[in-house]
């Protein structure tokens, strides 16, 4: 996502500028070129580019005159490796989505704690397991003493995300209504919850859980605490303390977010004895990929080798597949399992 001008609310912008900068012909046409980024071939997208001037002109008049209406959503499931329910937005919508989560972004992330990786500038999944690290060497004192990680994910979060919530949260900090009508536009667009395949949703949902973050790291005051989308672990030496933790983040949760923690995804383990978090198993010294991320890892290098052999992807889309791979393996101990990962694209290439 490419986000420029942070200083939208002091000396920069003004909050009542909020709205023209959202759907500025500059902004909506910025939007189309970091939407559009590896989606050149999607039929739809080809369609949308076809007219796109006079698409984007239309979409900035709408707005303008605030007759714009959300399009209904197409819905699908993959599976990754679970089933997933995917809504998928109209591409002029998609556009929009990318136009007003650079302005949230830029109104929002400085009130989010630094321990929130999901969907932020320079934080990510391996930050947040480098994080982890970090943390449980400095509670076990370099491993001298026992550290203990309560990891939590909260239940069905994107289905479970109060709408008039998460919009009086955002009333917080925005108070232009032409901002307002047009983010209710977007979140009611949607029955329930908030959809997985919307941009905007990456924003919401940080919106939401800072609410959490802030909870956690000033009412309970943990120090040590990392959050990661509905994802989250706490670190503490003492394993009735993080017990004791956890039913009053559950209340916390059904009675000021509507959420509440998945009962069966409440762990408590020593981190020498390894600890599963976004994709990667920790231990005190080394690290290894998750099991099931090492399968998915195997299954989709195989589609992608199909895909290659078959010339429906080109020779540098399978190569940067391929490096993405291998990046996500530099970040842990995985030099045999690098070597099996070469010797498979080598047989399944050679096959005919």
């Amino acid at each position: 996502m490419n986000i420029k001008n942070n200083n939208l609310m002091g000396g920069g912008l003004k909050r009542i500028d909020l709205f023209e900068k959202i759907i500025s012909l500059n902004s909506l046409f910025s939007a189309w070129e970091d939407f559009k980024k590896g989606k050149k071939k999607k039929l739809d997208v080809i369609q949308f580019e076809e007219n796109l001037k006079n698409n984007i002109f239309e979409l900035h008049r709408e707005l303008k005159n605030k007759t714009y209406r959300h399009s209904n959503y197409v819905s699908f499931y993959i599976k990754d490796p679970k089933l997933r329910n995917i809504n998928k937005a109209t591409v002029r919508d998609r556009v929009l989505h990318h136009a007003v989560f650079v302005i949230l972004y830029r109104v929002f992330d400085k009130l989010f704690i630094f321990d929130s990786y999901a969907s932020r500038i320079e934080k990510g999944t391996h930050k947040a397991v480098l994080r982890l690290n970090i943390f449980a060497n400095k509670v076990s004192r370099n491993n001298i003493r026992n550290c203990f990680i309560l990891k939590c994910d909260i239940k069905k979060f994107f289905d479970s995300i109060d709408q008039e919530i998460l919009i009086k949260l955002i009333k917080k900090q925005i108070d232009d209504q032409n901002v307002i009508w047009l983010l209710n536009s977007i979140i009611k667009s949607f029955d329930k919850g908030i959809p997985l395949g919307n941009v905007t949703s990456q924003i919401f949902a940080n919106i939401y859980l800072n609410e959490l973050d802030q909870f956690i790291k000033h009412i309970l005051k943990e120090k040590y605490y990392i959050r990661y989308c509905d994802d989250f672990v706490i670190f503490s030496e003492n394993k009735k303390y993080l017990e004791d933790l956890i039913p009053q983040i559950n209340n916390f949760l059904e009675n000021h977010l509507k959420l509440s923690l998945h009962p069966n995804k409440i762990i408590i383990r020593k981190y020498r004895q390894g600890v599963d978090f976004l994709g990667y198993v920790s231990f005190p010294y080394h690290k290894v990929l998750r099991i099931k991320t090492k399968h998915r890892m195997f299954r989709k290098i195989g589609v992608k080798i199909t895909e290659f052999k078959n010339n429906n992807i080109s020779k540098k889309s399978f190569n940067q597949t391929l490096q993405s791979y291998f990046g996500i393996l530099k970040h842990c101990n995985s030099y045999v399992l690098k070597e099996k990962v070469k010797k498979y694209i080598t047989m399944k290439l050679g096959k005919n």
